[in-house]
């Protein structure tokens, strides 16, 4: 029997200190008065409140943070109604979620979103700081003023910035363990994120490519997204990469399945 040398020790701690963790905050809902926007009729979903997540990653010393919420200051208001009847409710922010941990937002390697719909890049000033890794279409149409981005005050901090700009599919630790899919259709920079888990097994957080489960077994996608077209596109895509390597789908929105997920400060591995 071979002896294990202690390079060899070093080497596999390295390894075991590189594995991901991934942790998942809640970081609002909001309430629809209607679905009709997101190219379901109202009887065929009876799904009126979405989930709004934030997830960190943490990977050996470093860690990304993959959206940020609602915007910050919804946080502590108590339910928030928007014209045309939607309403918010955030709780507690991100911020102070992750500072419950010890973490600051000068602790933030990376941040990355899937993308700059203001439910979940609504955060994004307080970690303009940090490496912000961008999709270059996502970022060039959100400078260009597109409407849909507005209230684009929830990332103008970033602007500020020297932003990392990527384009299309992106390894971000280089290891293959954490990796931005790009999926765009939603709106024009959107990605998907997969997650690489020794425990338990390829997470894939869908971002915006599906707000309902009934979106994904309907392959319908909302009418204010950027182009129906690539998005449907982009939905076959991703299912083909589900199908290739098994991984499971984690719809963001979907509060029925976030309610079945363990909170930070646990964790999967």
């Amino acid at each position: 029997m071979k002896m294990i040398t202690p390079a060899v020790l070093l080497l596999l701690s390295s390894l075991a200190l590189a594995s991901p963790k991934l942790y998942v905050f809640d970081c609002g809902s909001i309430n629809l008065g209607d679905v009709t926007m997101f190219g379901l009729q109202p009887n065929e979903t009876p799904v009126r409140e979405l989930f709004v997540p934030c997830y960190l990653i943490e990977h050996g010393s470093e860690r990304l943070l993959w959206d940020t919420g609602l915007p910050l200051n919804v946080a502590g208001q108590g339910k928030v109604t928007m014209d045309g009847g939607d309403s918010f409710l955030y709780e507690r922010s991100i911020v102070d979620q992750l500072a419950a941990m010890g973490i600051k937002p000068s602790d933030i390697t990376y941040v990355a979103f899937s993308h700059l719909h203001a439910d979940h890049a609504g955060g994004a000033n307080a970690f303009a700081g940090s490496n912000v890794l961008m999709q270059k279409a996502e970022w060039d149409s959100a400078l260009a003023g597109n409407p849909e981005f507005e209230p684009s005050a929830v990332f103008a901090n970033l602007k500020e910035k020297k932003l990392t700009i990527i384009e299309g599919d992106y390894d971000v630790f280089g290891d293959g363990s954490v990796k931005f899919v790009y999926a765009p259709g939603h709106t024009p920079g959107h990605q998907a994120l997969l997650i690489n888990l020794p425990r338990t097994g390829l997470v894939m957080l869908s971002g915006d490519l599906y707000h309902f489960r009934e979106s994904r077994v309907l392959r319908r996608v909302p009418t204010f997204n950027y182009d129906a077209a690539m998005s449907l596109q982009s939905i076959d895509k991703v299912e083909a990469l589900l199908k290739e390597t098994g991984a499971t789908l984690w719809i963001e929105h979907d509060k029925a399945f976030a309610d079945t997920l363990k909170k930070a400060p646990a964790f999967y591995d």
